[in-house]
């Protein structure tokens, strides 16, 4: 018979299954909204019993430092931010298969995994767009923008803010996007008229959008799901679908190579791709599209089926060599020229 001794309310039996339990961790790298990662990494230690860490970076960051750690990595788990770096990482052998059934998810989800081996498990899609701040507009007496050509109008001179694409992967997803568009010499040429209207780089791919809402700016490009966070808490704002037609992510999770945390990083894939806990986002604001078919999504939150969306091709743009000349590209046809970087 096995006997127990009272400790309080709890048994001792009861606080060693406990203590069992949160030997078990996971150290998490999370590229999307502050917010989002801290409820997920909450909500996965409470059901799950793992102890979690989390930090957030953006994606450019996550892929540097993965790439630094390589053999000896500081964190188990990727998620979030977009597909293309997850993409990179799987190319380069710096993440591995989980054996994770992707049969469930949608099938850009389910396209993710296929194009990396199921080394990057499709968890969100976001949508490219554009928006404005209603009342410095109006304020300062300029046209609202239809289209990614109007960006290089001489009137939105230091109106207009961006992310870099050397640290933002919503910035690499614009890059990436108006090359396919307009071709890589025009979109090199319009990237740089657009900069001379920049009024500063960042970091973080979803900072631009906050400062439109807080009259910081006049106009930002970024993810329509954050933007439709702002114009929900009562922002001045309005979102733009570009005239020409626009890019996409496909957010994903990864689990990083050589992590000793295996099975805690298992179980990280599993609990993201779940309904519950994509439906979990709306406490906080996230209105991405989920890629489990079974969560809950918002009204207002943008639709695939409304926009007008290129046949973003993830697996040139996700691809090392083409990143790597692009940003090159870009540094020496775009940032050469000047202009404001957030440090």
């Amino acid at each position: 018979m096995t006997r127990t001794l009272s400790l309080g309310v709890f048994s001792l039996t009861a606080a060693c299954a406990v203590s069992g339990a949160m030997a078990e961790t996971l150290n998490v790298v999370c590229s999307n909204e502050q917010v989002w990662c801290d409820l997920m990494a909450q909500n996965f230690e409470i059901d799950t019993g793992i102890d979690t860490a989390v930090v957030r970076k953006s994606t450019g960051e996550v892929l540097a430092q993965i790439r630094a750690e390589a053999g000896n990595p500081k964190v188990d788990v990727w998620w979030g931010g977009t597909g293309d770096p997850h993409l990179i990482a799987a190319n380069e052998d710096l993440t591995v298969a989980t054996g994770f059934d992707t049969s469930g998810l949608l099938g850009w989800a389910q396209n993710m995994a296929e194009m990396t081996d199921g080394k990057a498990i499709g968890a969100h899609v976001g949508l490219l767009g554009l928006l404005y701040n209603t009342e410095v507009l109006k304020e300062k007496g300029l046209d609202a923008p239809a289209c990614w050509r109007d960006l290089a109008k001489p009137e939105y001179k230091g109106e207009i803010t961006v992310a870099s694409p050397q640290s933002s992967g919503t910035a690499y997803t614009e890059l990436a996007t108006l090359v396919q568009l307009f071709g890589e010499d025009e979109a090199m040429k319009l990237l740089a008229d657009i900069g001379a209207n920049v009024n500063q780089y960042t970091k973080s791919g979803s900072a631009p959008s906050k400062m439109a809402a807080r009259g910081e700016t006049t106009i930002a490009i970024g993810f329509m799901h954050d933007m439709v966070n702002l114009k929900k808490q009562g922002f001045p704002v309005e979102i733009v679908s570009p005239c020409e037609g626009t890019g996409y992510e496909v957010g994903a999770v990864s689990v990083i190579k050589g992590t000793p945390n295996m099975e805690a990083a298992k179980k990280w894939v599993e609990y993201v791709s779940s309904a519950e806990a994509q439906s979990r986002g709306l406490e906080v604001g996230v209105f991405n599209i989920p890629s489990n078919p079974d969560a809950a999504t918002d009204p207002e939150a943008p639709d695939m089926a409304t926009v007008k969306l290129i046949d973003y091709d993830f697996a040139t743009y996700g691809a090392s060599e083409t990143r790597t000349r692009l940003l090159e590209r870009w540094e020496a046809d775009v940032k050469s020229k000047g202009g404001n970087f957030e440090e």
